[in-house]
């Protein structure tokens, strides 16, 4: 008989990494499918992991207890700590990764993860009925069956390459697309549309004079996404960044040969990300803008490989060499790799409901780009929770569903499966509406308890998440209620500060509690503190803590009116077409959304306040809320 498994995963990039790492150690047989095991976790595009909001995505993902934060911290390239000028609700880590070194960590991995089995072959039908997806058919007609399929593709069904007019079809970095699954999910009855996005020239090393460009370093402090790390890349094993600015001859030779690129030639139909755009893109949506900034990355840590950041293009390949070529440091630059763009087959994502599961079908997810997402991390945390909830399912558990306020992974699946995407979605901070909430030192806070119940994080790494809080609530408490005996020392640090001292008392916490203090130096000047021993992760947080104190608690109760919303849950089957009341677009929109709450119910694009409220007094006229 045919080997049976209780997951199959198919696509082994970071969203197919995360779900088949979560369901195997979850306790379920997952078989992972892809086209070539020596792509699994492949970075085609820049790589790096973090940014804006993407870095506090890593860090959920690891305080829910999957992979992606520990392969980043394994031996990043560069790494620091972005907007630290701003408030702690846009901090976010970012690291440059080595493309050899980063895949070959997460398959190590995946390699000695248990119930866990990895294949080369390529899915292109489903095994189903009309209710449920129970297996995949491969290319060679071979029938595999399971009780949940996730489907995590990436930019591969329907891949087509690129560049001017040249259109190779296949998946980035040369690899194969995936050919007939696409026309498998649309027989299904299934709303397939195209996206597009892209990738910059690689540039040769020693054919670039670094010295018109301006060095970016790393950070020197203990940084690491994952909570467990405790080996850390310090700046002098880290390799710089550059940073470069086009010109106006760049510009002027984009404008001549504009109708040559493949997004304004009519070669590409899919949309492109509207905030990771091509640079002809660029010049065309802000012609008065005089340059534009550049960033020269390192591929790998030993290797020629240089990565053209915001330098993406459709250009021919031959333009595309002119257009480097008028770049500072870039004018006898050699072209290792041809930049191009990538168009390929998503799902509408309001299909699926809030546990990534196709609400057509039962054992059917999606995660990452073919939910029409962009970026590995936006990918690695729709994995991650479509591979809990495909295990929870199975074993007949409740769904494990995240909020608004409580992780941007909440606020990423809540935005997709809500109000939908026509372009590739990318995870900004401007798309929470609590982010001092959703900080990158409380990810651990907000989400062990969570990791810990699903049984992603072992019993030790939990009791080490609540040792840590205790201490510093010890600390906090302590500072609070403890004057600083050292006057002299006192008088000093205030000196230095620029505050005025005239010889009076003051605890720890008041003086902890002003801008530019920080708790390391208050901590000198008080011996109580001697006992404590806090990483740079854990006085991040005590300083959050108490700095932001007030800030937080005024958020956390704007959250309370989202909670009561979230509470109000909707009765399923509504046939809202026939609500009468509503106008035409709020009920073709929630007919096709199928909200869960009223919460969700008013974050529907095209449904306004008056449309909630007659649904309230419909529902409850009916008995059905």
């Amino acid at each position: 008989m045919a080997k049976e498994y209780d997951i199959i995963v198919v696509g082994g990039g970071h969203a197919g990494v995360e779900a088949s790492y979560a369901g195997a150690k979850l306790g379920l047989r997952v078989l992972l499918l892809t086209l070539n095991k020596k792509m699994i976790a492949n970075m085609p595009c820049n790589p790096h992991i973090g940014g804006s909001a993407k870095g506090v995505v890593v860090r959920e993902i690891d305080a829910l207890g999957g992979l992606m934060a520990k392969a980043a911290d394994h031996h990043p390239l560069q790494i620091k700590m972005l907007n630290t000028g701003k408030g702690p609700g846009v901090w976010c880590l970012r690291s440059q990764q080595d493309k050899h070194g980063y895949p070959a960590y997460v398959q190590s991995v995946l390699d000695e993860t248990p119930n866990l089995e990895i294949q080369e072959k390529e899915v292109v039908d489903l095994l189903h009925d009309d209710e449920k997806v129970f297996g995949v058919i491969t290319r060679g007609g071979e029938e595999i069956k399971s009780k949940a399929v996730i489907l995590t593709t990436g930019t591969y069904m329907n891949g087509r390459r690129i560049s001017g007019s040249e259109v190779v079809v296949g998946g980035p970095d040369g690899e194969e697309a995936s050919i007939g699954l696409s026309e498998s999910l649309a027989r299904m009855g299934l709303e397939i549309f195209r996206l597009k996005t892209g990738t910059p020239p690689r540039i040769k090393k020693s054919s670039i004079d670094f010295s018109k460009a301006e060095v970016q370093l790393g950070s020197d402090d203990e940084l690491a996404f994952s909570y467990e790390t405790t080996s850390y890349t310090r700046l002098k094993n880290q390799l710089p960044c550059w940073l470069i600015y086009t010109n106006q001859e760049t510009h002027d030779l984009i404008h001549v040969h504009l109708e040559e690129s493949a997004i304004f030639n009519g070669t590409i139909s899919g949309i492109g990300p509207r905030y990771c755009p091509a640079i002809e893109s660029k010049l065309v949506r802000f012609p008065d803008k005089q340059r534009h900034q550049l960033f020269l990355e390192p591929e790998f840590e030993e290797g020629e490989s240089i990565y053209l950041q915001g330098f993406s293009t459709g250009m021919p390949h031959e333009i595309q060499e002119q257009m480097v070529h008028t770049l500072p440091g870039l004018e006898h630059a050699e072209i290792l790799k041809w930049a191009y763009q990538i168009e390929y087959d998503a799902i509408k994502s309001t299909q699926f409901d809030a546990t990534l599961r196709v609400k057509r079908y039962k054992g059917l997810y999606g995660a990452g780009q073919i939910c029409g997402t962009s970026g590995y991390e936006e990918a690695g945390g729709l994995g991650l929770m479509a591979g809990i909830n495909a295990a929870r399912a199975i074993r007949g558990q409740s769904p494990f569903i995240l909020k608004r306020n409580e992780a941007y992974i909440g606020v990423m699946i809540d935005d997709l499966v809500t109000k939908g995407t026509d372009e590739p979605y990318r995870l900004l901070s401007s798309r929470a509406e609590y982010r001092l909430l959703l900080r990158h030192d409380n990810a651990d806070l907000r989400l062990s308890e969570y990791g810990h119940e699903l049984g992603m994080i072992s019993e030790e790494r939990y009791q080490a998440f609540k040792n840590k809080y205790a201490l510093i609530n010890q600390a906090i408490s302590l500072m609070e209620k403890t004057p600083i005996s050292d006057r002299e020392g006192l008088a000093k640090y205030l000196k230095e500060l620029g505050y005025p001292y005239e010889g009076q008392g003051f605890h720890g916490l008041e003086i902890l509690k002003r801008p530019f203090a920080h708790y390391p130096e208050v901590a000198k000047l008080m011996p109580e503190l001697n006992d404590f021993h806090f990483s740079y992760d854990d006085i991040l947080a005590l300083e959050t803590k108490v700095k932001y104190e007030g800030y937080i608690k005024k958020e956390e109760k704007e959250a309370e009116s989202l909670l009561r919303q979230e509470k109000l849950t909707l009765p399923e089957g509504v046939d809202y077409l026939n609500v009468q009341g509503l106008r035409l677009e709020a009920r073709q929109k929630l007919n096709e959304v199928q909200p869960k709450t009223i919460g969700q119910a008013s974050r529907i694009p095209g449904v306004n306040p008056a449309d909630i409220s007659i649904l309230l007094l419909t529902l409850r006229r009916d008995g059905k809320l």
